[in-house]
């Protein structure tokens, strides 16, 4: 997946999807014409529109907050899932096994959110880091 910048208004959005309605492109519009929107506006695959603000975005801003874009939908697209596991079946040392989860799963920072930050993302999509 390459990122490509869809919307050319007053701050660029970033989309990490090939899929995105024209409700959500209308809301990702409206959010970069705010005049406190700080770089860019990373859209991730999950994207989808909300209540004032879209889902499955990463609104940053400089001095401002808006409430619409925090905690609107947290774990949207996330399951909790009764599997037939038992405590016994697992080992008593859990660490090989959420090492295992870890690489498969991003998450996290691994600069602190520096320059060179890429996430957790041990080979991080083309065009996710300032230096690329």
């Amino acid at each position: 997946m390459t990122i490509k910048k869809v919307l050319s208004n007053r701050t660029p959005v970033k989309v990490w999807t090939d899929e995105v309605d024209q409700c959500t492109l209308d809301q990702l519009s409206d959010l970069s014409e705010l005049p406190f929107i700080h770089k860019h506006i990373a859209v991730m695959p999950d994207v989808h529109a909300g209540i004032g603000s879209t889902i499955g975005s990463v609104i940053p801003t400089k001095g401002a907050i808006i409430p619409a874009a925090i905690g609107v939908d947290i774990g949207c697209g996330m399951s909790a899932v009764k599997t037939s596991l038992k405590a016994s079946m697992l080992p008593d040392n859990l660490y090989e096994l959420r090492s295992e989860i870890e690489k498969r799963i991003p998450h996290g920072r691994t600069n602190n959110g520096g320059s060179a930050d890429r996430g957790a993302w041990g080979n991080p999509i083309k065009g996710t880091s300032k230096n690329t």
